[in-house]
């Protein structure tokens, strides 16, 4: 239906196909966008999980070391094993450190996934 005055293609109905087709391509677009932070979010996530196991398992050793060597100290009495449990105690408290950095960055991606998922369901 091409009303007297209107190029062919510009017709009342043509306008709305076009701005329904516009729409899709829009929400497919975001769709794939939003699909594609998720992936790169998974993907940094189980990166961090697997920094935080060997986290885990560096503290597990820098903790017995600190302990073994507070205990040397506590029965030699001498400077140099003090030196040795205080270094020993900074080696453990910086890696604590670091593993409640990795948690908490794991806890920030956990809920960016939990927005993008809400996202795509929408």
């Amino acid at each position: 239906m091409i009303s007297e005055g209107r190029a062919p293609g510009t017709g009342h109905r043509t306008g709305h196909l076009a701005a329904s087709i516009g729409r899709r391509s829009l929400a497919a677009m975001a769709a794939w966008l939003v699909e594609r932070r998720l992936t790169q979010v998974s993907s940094r996530l189980k990166d961090l999980r697997d920094e935080l196991s060997m986290i885990d398992e560096q503290l597990d050793v820098f903790s017995d070391d600190a302990d073994n060597a507070d205990i040397r100290a506590l029965v030699s009495e001498t400077p140099g094993a003090a030196f040795e449990a205080n270094d020993a105690r900074k080696h453990r408290d910086a890696m604590q450190k670091h593993r409640a950095h990795v948690v908490e960055k794991i806890a920030e991606l956990e809920q960016r996934q939990d927005d993008l998922l809400d996202q795509l369901s929408s």
